[in-house]
């Protein structure tokens, strides 16, 4: 494709270059958009984030007054507090059934 001189254009061709441009820069975005969603596995939309994300989870660990922590995101005060004294992580944990789990198809 040859350069077009810009400067010696008249308006009117200029104004349609730019028409011309900018429908060929959206529908490569759009092209890329799609591309990238098929990628990602996800459908479309912005944003996403983990599919775990929200779900609750049992507790991990238990306090003598009944606090629990799921042993996600940061120490809760009463374990931090409660492991200055001197008390160890296992003293806290919470006996758990073993469950057992249907595989899906």
């Amino acid at each position: 494709m040859s350069k077009p001189n810009l400067a010696s254009m008249p308006v009117d061709a200029l104004l349609k270059l730019r028409a011309e441009i900018e429908r060929t820069l959206s529908s490569r975005a759009a092209q890329l958009r799609n591309e990238l969603s098929k990628l990602s596995g996800r459908g479309g939309g912005e944003g996403g984030g983990s599919p775990l994300k929200g779900r609750k989870v049992p507790a991990k660990y238990r306090s003598p007054s009944g606090e629990t922590w799921a042993g996600r995101g940061a120490r809760p005060r009463w374990l931090v507090e409660a492991l200055k004294k001197g008390k160890k992580m296992e003293n806290f944990l919470v006996a758990r059934r073993r469950v057992k789990r249907r595989r899906s198809k």
